[in-house]
């Protein structure tokens, strides 16, 4: 792979990654959680671990979801399970 191949890559990982910040995040029932707010992932193999929540909800803040150092809620991003206007997550892989 050349470096210009390289690079159009990591252009079109950021440029995606910046299309999920500012999505709704929602269940699979409906139940509004907030809104993606970073992503965490792991640098050395691009896993993606945490979704971080902004503007989380009153239903999501009483859930017993894992907290960054910071006190921002997390989702972890396995939970994941659709993206388009909506990162639509399965609650009960949180809960």
């Amino acid at each position: 792979m050349s470096l210009d191949s390289r690079k159009e890559i990591k252009n079109d990982e950021k440029r995606f990654s910046k299309q999920l910040i500012g999505k709704t995040v929602v269940s699979k029932t409906g139940k509004r959680f907030g809104e993606a707010g970073d992503i965490i992932f792991e640098s050395r193999t691009g896993e993606l671990i945490h979704l971080v929540l902004s503007n989380p909800t009153t239903y999501t803040e009483k859930l017993d979801l894992e907290r960054s150092k910071e006190g921002q809620l997390l989702i972890p991003f396995s939970a994941v399970i659709a993206m388009g206007d909506f990162m639509v997550i399965a609650e009960e892989d949180i809960i």
